[in-house]
């Protein structure tokens, strides 16, 4: 029997990008186990693919890791690639905001990432990546949203530190960190503040592209795409590393 062809994890791979990531490791012919809380969406996925083997699993709960090692050893398979992209809880403004569920998003996040890590240790060899999706918040905090703050600048934190603990193994970790990304939960989150505001909607989406100095949002398929490359050998040379992905919009050194 031929060994089982090496994979990637991709957690969160039901939302818009864990999904935009799965579909460009997928074009690039690298088998995907997804893990969601949604089985019903995680359904959807492998009936349009094959190719997507799925892990139903809340990575905020210590049952995920158990759950994603027995569906990495039904598989068998080298991990190439891990992915920790399940999206955070909205929290609300730091005037606001309870103590608790800022906690809570960084055990999300940071333990979801450390269970996830944990989970796949196993299988992971010479050239597997260990990636982080953060955010452009975590190097340019902002009072509007602490949670994506604060868990982002952590994440950074961590990837270093898996960085050094692999890096013995030839195995490289890295933090994906988007600015603020065109999706259906961007324009819920935008909506929510112009209603608290009293403002139209697309004055808020106005002010989040005016971020960058090209005026843009970052889109899920430039995500994926950043995610993939990380794949390629010459990749290594990142390790420990954020890769801003954020048109431009951070200002400091």
């Amino acid at each position: 029997m031929s060994p089982a062809e090496p994979l990637a994890v991709v957690v969160g791979a039901t939302g818009a990008l864990g999904g935009a990531i799965v579909r460009r490791l997928r074009a690039r012919g690298v088998p995907v186990l997804a893990v969601a809380r949604s089985g019903e969406a995680l359904a959807a996925l492998h009936a349009d693919d094959e190719g997507v083997l799925t892990c139903t699993a809340d990575i905020a709960d210590d049952a995920a890791g158990p759950a994603i090692a027995q569906a990495l050893a039904a598989r068998d398979a080298p991990v190439r690639m891990v992915v920790q992209a399940a999206g955070l809880p909205a929290v609300g403004p730091l005037d606001t905001v309870d103590p608790a569920a800022l906690g809570a998003a960084v055990a999300l996040k940071v333990g979801g990432m450390l269970r996830l890590v944990r989970a796949a240790d196993p299988w992971l060899g010479e050239g597997s990546r260990l990636v982080a999706l953060g955010g452009h918040y975590g190097a340019e905090p902002s009072p509007h949203v602490p949670g994506a703050g604060v868990t982002n600048a952590a994440l950074a934190n961590l990837v270093r530190q898996l960085a050094d603990h692999h890096g013995p193994r030839g195995i490289t970790a890295h933090l994906v960190a988007p600015g603020p990304a065109d999706t259906d939960r961007l324009r819920r989150l935008s909506a929510d503040r112009a209603t608290a505001r009293g403002v139209d909607v697309e004055e808020i989406l106005a002010e989040r592209r005016a971020e960058s100095p090209l005026g843009a949002l970052v889109t899920p398929d430039q995500v994926g795409w950043a995610v993939a490359t990380l794949l390629d050998p010459e990749a290594a040379a990142l390790t420990g590393s954020t890769l801003a992905l954020d048109m431009g919009a951070r200002r400091g050194l």
